[in-house]
């Protein structure tokens, strides 16, 4: 009874799994399309710049903290620059332990990579770096005029991966996970630091 029942349990895993990889492709081969050098140009273009707007934000955080001596922002550049840099190690990490080819690799003929990749595909670093930078930018100024941009910036970077064909739906989502997990892990970590500071004092 007891096998049975394990094995009804790993044939309705591996059906889900299944299932899941079929959507996974099945919205990954509706965003990839054809080539088309137009768009092409731009989402590669979008895809190119964040991580330069990714190093740019905590860079001009603490510029801007250095100017106007201003301790609070310098101490927001740091937590977002720990927590970009949290991200892409956990990203580079994961990537070594699961081992997931590129889509355009698994399915060749269905998936058209418009750009050259080499690395593995789970998780996307690309939404790692944007979803920690959107977060950590999001916790350091609680308002809708950062928090909508900041998201809409990481959504496109997200979107940009999967129209280039390099990564799954699954691999933004698991990129944007990380991303978003590293900024609140600092945040918090960092809020406890000041706590603890605060208590020696007093």
């Amino acid at each position: 009874m007891k096998n049975k029942l394990l094995t009804l349990i790993f044939i309705l895993f591996s059906f889900h799994q299944l299932n899941a990889q079929s959507l996974d492709l099945k919205i990954l081969e509706h965003i990839n399309g054809s080539v088309n050098p137009g768009p092409d140009r731009f989402w590669n273009s979008v895809s190119d710049q964040s991580f330069k707007i990714d190093v740019a934000v905590p860079l001009s955080l603490f510029t801007v903290g250095l100017i106007k001596h201003d301790q609070s922002l310098k101490v927001k550049a740091y937590e977002t620059g720990v927590a970009v840099i949290g991200a892409g190690g956990a990203a580079f990490i994961l990537k070594k332990i699961v081992q997931r080819d590129r889509p355009a690799i698994t399915y060749p003929g269905i998936i058209i990579p418009k750009v050259v990749e080499t690395d593995y595909s789970f998780p996307s670093g690309h939404a790692s770096f944007a979803f920690a930078t959107a977060t950590s930018l999001s916790l350091a100024f609680p308002k809708w005029y950062v928090i909508v941009p900041s998201f809409v910036y990481a959504g496109t970077v997200a979107y940009s991966r999967l129209y280039l064909g390099v990564h799954y739906p699954s691999d933004v989502i698991g990129g944007a996970i990380i991303g978003m997990a590293s900024s609140y892990i600092t945040f918090q970590a960092q809020k406890l630091l000041i706590e603890r500071k605060y208590r020696r004092k007093h």
